[in-house]
């Protein structure tokens, strides 16, 4: 019984009930996670050692850097990728539980209505990551960035730093920017496809 429900729960990763849905799980899983994994780590895999401040101290550079990068990029997006698979994952958990296949789910009110749930908790999660991303990170990285140094040493209050790559980086953020917006717009379309297959099944019966 074990092994039909990592059958049933596995298939529904993979394959969720809606062709749409299908379609997202591919260009989540292929196009999103190939382009922060392999160019995600050639644009910003070497970046806080190509970070450099005036006066060009180790210690400068480290305390600018973190200043200027609360959070990594690449670990951001990692999270954000996560999370977004958390309300599918616990939905297709509980269809496995119930053992339900992919065919029986939009044939029932109460696990349409269920994965409808998991599909607006994809979008609500994708635009807090939208937001969050766009106060850390804005819309565009600059070639110098301007320190404050002061709590590091009083010598001097403001310094600036050289941004390595930064037009390569602007065009990276951009890109993962219009993978959330597809992504939020699947989500929508989704919803619609599940919307419309319903009524079908209630106009068949």
């Amino acid at each position: 019984m074990s092994l039909n429900y990592i059958r049933i729960f596995y298939e529904g990763c993979l394959r969720p009930p809606t062709v749409i849905g299908q379609f997202h799980t591919l260009f989540f899983g292929s196009v999103r996670m190939f382009f922060l994994g392999v160019l995600g780590f050639a644009v910003y895999g070497n970046e806080a050692l190509h970070f450099s401040c005036d006066p060009d101290r180790r210690e400068v550079n480290l305390f600018c850097y973190n200043q200027f990068r609360p959070i990594t990029p690449q670990v951001f997006w990692a999270l954000q990728l996560v999370t977004v698979l958390v309300p599918g994952a616990v939905f297709h958990l509980y269809a496995a539980c119930k053992n339900i296949d992919q065919e029986e789910i939009l044939e029932g009110p109460i696990y349409t209505v269920f994965y409808i749930i998991s599909v607006l908790l994809r979008i609500i999660l994708e635009i807090i990551a939208f937001w969050l991303q766009s106060h850390l990170f804005g819309f565009q990285v600059h070639s110098l960035y301007t320190c404050d140094a002061s709590a590091l040493e009083k010598a001097f209050n403001v310094t600036k730093c050289m941004v390595p790559e930064h037009f390569e980086k602007t065009i990276f953020l951009s890109a993962m920017y219009t993978f959330t917006v597809i992504t939020v717009l699947l989500c929508v379309a989704e919803i619609f496809e599940i919307l419309f297959r319903r009524l079908g099944y209630l106009n068949n019966q």
